[in-house]
């Protein structure tokens, strides 16, 4: 049976992988001063980091409508699909899997929607193992993007912490004394869960930690080095792990300027990685 595959925006696929394994990409909302957005349409990533701090008013998002699940699914459908594996960002973080879920009830018995926990290339590369297996079929797909999922680690380093204090994702009183000491916080995304993991006094030690966690992974099947408009950041962070352990990073190692839709929550200058641990 032939097996789709969908997914979101926040799951920052390059154009040439949505292309070469035929995925649907379902784009979430961002609102800047009451103006909406598809997700990668009408504003460029440069354009809204650069706009991000001064805008008025808070820049927010929201998650795609049942009607475009339903519209990506039937695509699918109409292409040939008998099954779709349908891929998104946690539960715990947005409603977007709930109305994939609502969507998926028009198609009895021949969509799964999976939590993928993650977040950025932390999605595209479970989306990545399971489009590689799709021609396997559902169940083997289903245990690649498994696999994929539990060697999998993502870890941001924020400039600061008043953008995911907008968003609800900390404590104010956390988020305050971040801001108040010039802190530089490092977190992980678990299992859909923000979890601190350091504080930093400056970028550089912050850089340093990112560094560390990233030699701590060991040979690695798939890495990509993500960034909200801090191409210097990330480039820095790529070639400090290319010279410390080169035989260790994979062959292909990508640049990403996340998405709008997650750096509305992490803010700009933010570095980051999404890396998967080799079997």
């Amino acid at each position: 049976m032939k097996l789709g595959i969908v997914t979101d925006s926040t799951a920052d696929l390059p154009a040439y992988l949505v292309e070469q394994y035929q995925i649907q990409i379902v784009p979430s909302i961002l609102i800047l001063e009451g103006k909406e957005y598809a997700d990668g349409i009408g504003i460029s990533r440069e354009d809204f980091y650069n706009r991000l701090p001064a805008l008025r008013g808070n820049a927010t998002t929201a998650a795609p409508s049942i009607g475009d699940f339903l519209a990506a699914y039937r695509r699918l459908f109409d292409s040939g699909c008998e099954e779709i594996l349908s891929v998104h960002i946690p539960e715990k973080l947005s409603a977007m899997i709930n109305n994939a879920r609502q969507a998926a009830l028009e198609f009895p018995n021949q969509i799964t929607v999976v939590d993928s926990g993650s977040l950025s290339m932390g999605i595209g590369f479970q989306v990545l193992a399971a489009a590689e297996a799709a021609d396997l079929g559902l169940k083997a797909a289903l245990k690649a993007l498994d696999e994929t999922r539990r060697r999998t680690k993502v870890f941001a380093a924020l400039d600061t912490m008043e953008y995911l204090r907008r968003s609800g994702r900390v404590s104010g009183a956390v988020a305050k004394l971040g801001g108040a000491l010039s802190i530089k916080p490092v977190i992980e995304l678990r299992d859909g869960d923000v979890k601190p993991m350091a504080v930093n006094r400056t970028t550089r030690q912050a850089d340093d930690f990112m560094l560390t966690k990233l030699l701590e992974m060991g040979e690695m099947e798939r890495l990509a080095i993500l960034h909200t408009n801090a191409e210097d950041r990330a480039r820095h962070l790529m070639n400090g792990v290319m010279e410390r352990a080169r035989m260790s990073v994979p062959r292909d190692v990508s640049l990403t300027n996340v998405t709008a839709v997650i750096g509305t929550h992490l803010g700009p200058n933010a570095l980051g990685f999404a890396a998967v641990k080799k079997r």
